[in-house]
């Protein structure tokens, strides 16, 4: 691969090239990706789902709107340090096609906005509420009438890949949905492959997957125009990475790793000597002792080592990438950086932590059973009342149901699999409050 591709301009559409050099550096074309998605309502919708506690009213828990933000200006910070030794390294990309460190930080940064774009309410259970709806639940019913890759979108339903349909999906009159440039696309695909097969390989890449079979053309144009590396045989279709996917991936990481664990102290999930034990391990080298010793309340000190932790993960990430540059731009880099890192014992320590106080605090059990509840509830009654439609068997229940439905979404479906993709997307897009007074509304409890 190489930086030139990597770093291209082109949108959905295009007939020509953009170049680099001709600009308008007051408004940079991956500085209009950001502005785009963070004026869309499927990032608004952001701000009533929940990071780590669904349904939470706990003031200083995060949204996924909140850590989308927070994971932008983690991956603006990657991007432009790196973007500095890239720069450093090949002169020519500024001295011949005018990129700057800059464009690189604004590339991570809108692809670390959008990261979180598709996935649905109630967390990561969400996801598996509706895989869950076809492999064990209702759902059943569709498998004989679907190919196996289709069927297995349903049954692994996939936030990274909804996100790239979000970004990308055309729909009357709006061609490619927010029409952002092939990089930040490729710099947002963290799993350049299609459900199958499945984790064929230990690559970080094939971990997931980035696309469903409605937007597998669009894909490959947008991984072909970048220059990534083909790595799958025969009818299947997966890439290696977008080299600057890996930047995403680490500010998310970083912050999920941290964030997560301050938001936990904070609900007092975890205690503060937990907390002083498991992140002095990552400031050691860089706090201000006396300073701290100033620190009166409990959050200014969370608050103050977290700051130094994400600064000593974030250069610690810059290494591991420059250090493995060449490596990653021809594909053989099948780790995340995180993996890599130096400081991977603590993060892991962490994490498990988290899992153990946060993720698995009956808190957060009890609210994601109600999720599953909401979500499979709401994918039956919609999928019934869609599917009745079509085939002219909807009864007066169906299309009262199908009225409450957006008029974006009121669009016809031919084939099965885009109808109930169709309805899983409209399901994915709601906010946990948005679900919950809808499931209310079908189930006769909602109070006028």
């Amino acid at each position: 691969m190489n930086w030139e591709q990597l770093l291209s301009l082109r949108r959905q559409g295009d007939t020509g090239k953009r170049l680099r050099i001709e600009q308008d550096d007051t408004r940079l074309g991956f500085e209009v990706d950001y502005d785009r998605i963070i004026f869309s309502s499927a990032f608004r919708s952001l701000q009533d789902k929940t990071q780590v506690i669904p349904l939470s009213k706990t003031g200083f828990v995060h949204t996924r709107l909140t850590h989308s933000l927070e994971v932008s200006v983690v991956g603006r910070s990657l991007g432009r340090l790196v973007g500095k030794k890239i720069i450093e390294k090949h002169p020519h990309l500024a001295a011949v096609y005018g990129f700057q460190a800059n464009d690189f930080g604004a590339i991570v940064a809108a692809a670390s906005l959008a990261h979180d774009i598709g996935n649905p309410p109630f967390g990561h259970s969400g996801e598996k509420a509706i895989g869950e709806y076809f492999s064990i639940g209702k759902g059943q019913q569709y498998k004989e009438q679907l190919s196996a890759k289709e069927w297995q979108d349903l049954i692994d339903f996939e936030g990274n890949a909804n996100g790239f349909s979000v970004l990308t999906a055309s729909r009357t009159g709006v061609l490619g949905g927010n029409r952002l440039t092939y990089a930040v696309l490729g710099a947002f695909m963290k799993y350049p492959k299609e459900s199958l097969p499945k984790k064929p390989t230990q690559n970080i890449a094939d971990k997931k997957y980035g696309f469903f079979q409605s937007d597998k053309k669009f894909f490959e144009d947008v991984a072909l125009e970048l220059g990534m590396i083909p790595n799958k045989d025969g009818n299947n279709i997966g890439f290696e990475r977008h080299p600057l996917a890996y930047l995403v991936e680490a500010a998310d990481d970083i912050c999920y790793t941290i964030i997560d664990f301050e938001d936990g102290i904070n609900l007092g999930l975890v205690s503060e000597d937990f907390a002083l034990e498991y992140l002095i391990k990552l400031v050691k080298d860089s706090i201000d002792t006396l300073k701290y010793n100033t620190l009166t309340t409990k959050e200014d000190r969370i608050s103050y080592l977290r700051a130094l932790a994400i600064g000593s993960l974030i250069n610690d990430a810059v290494k591991v990438f420059v250090e493995n540059e060449d490596a990653i731009l021809q594909g053989r880099f099948p780790f995340s950086l995180t993996d890599k890192s130096k400081y991977k014992v603590q993060m892991d320590d962490i994490i498990k932590l988290s899992v153990k106080n946060i993720y698995q605090s009956r808190e957060v059990i009890e609210k994601e059973i109600v999720g599953y509840q909401i979500i499979q509830t709401l994918l039956d009654k919609f999928i019934t009342a869609f599917n009745n439609k079509f085939s002219g068997n909807a009864s007066n229940y169906d299309k009262l149901l199908l009225k409450v439905l957006p008029e974006k979404f009121l669009e016809e479906k031919e084939g099965l699999y885009q109808r109930l993709l169709h309805i899983c997307h409209y399901v994915s897009l709601l906010t946990d409050g948005n679900a919950l007074e809808l499931y209310e509304t079908i189930n006769g409890r909602k109070k006028n």
